[in-house]
Order: structure tokens, then C-alpha cells, then sequence
């Protein structure tokens, strides 16, 4: 279900966090799916708990999991995930934009591009 690379330079908590993201965006896990436990996930991805334990907690911050005392993590609603993510989106997206006009992109392939009309 998750594998981590161990050759990219973000830290492991980083991947794991994308890689969960990803799997409720994607429906893989489903809103209001139990998510492995800090141990068990750990013990599975042979990583310290303390790494599971932070990708959690960024990913509760982002509204993607909710945590339920005693009984552990579970996946969200999409819809509770906050503006703040589209606009840390948004932000990146023109950083990327910007960076590929001054390297001399066109600007009209980068729409067509985005548009999804690639050549």
C-alpha cells in the first residue's frame, strides 16, 4: 500500500505524508476509514513511530484525517479539507509558472498545456 524512497531527499514523514493524502484524494481510503495505527504502521514500514505520529498530525492539520481519542485515526472529508490547502496550491502553481516563463516557456503552450491540449 505505501512504499517510501529512501533516495529522496524529503524527509520520510514528508513521503508519508503525500503518500496517505493521496490515497483519500484518490478514494483508495475512504472517508471515515480507520487508518493503521502509529505502531502498527510503523512496525509495517519498519520506520520510528514518531515519524507516523508527525505525518498524522500534518495530515490532521490539513483536514485530511480526524482523530478520535482511543479509538485512532481516521479519514476525512474531502469537503473539510480547508481553503488554506487550494491557496498553498495556488501558491506553488505560480511559483512553477513563473519559473518556467523566465526560463523562456511560452506562455500560450503552458495554457494549452494546463488545459490539458499537450502536443
Amino acid at each position: 500500500m505505501i512504499s517510501l524512497n529512501y533516495r529522496d531527499p524529503r524527509p520520510i514523514y514528508e513521503q508519508l505524508e503525500e503518500k496517505l493524502r493521496r490515497l483519500i484524494l484518490s478514494g483508495a481510503i475512504a472517508e471515515g476509514e480507520k487508518l493503521p495505527s502509529v505502531r502498527e504502521l510503523a512496525s509495517q514500514l519498519a520506520i520510528n513511530p514518531n515519524t507516523i505520529q508527525r505525518a498524522y498530525r500534518e495530515l490532521e492539520q490539513n483536514g485530511f484525517i480526524y482523530s478520535v481519542p482511543g479509538k485512532g485515526s481516521f479519514a476525512g472529508k474531502l469537503s473539510g479539507v480547508d481553503e488554506s490547502r487550494r491557496a498553498e496550491l495556488r501558491e506553488k502553481l505560480l511559483a512553477i509558472w513563473t519559473e518556467l516563463l523566465q526560463l523562456g516557456e511560452d506562455p500560450e503552450e503552458l495554457r494549452a498545456f494546463l488545459g490539458g491540449k499537450r502536443k
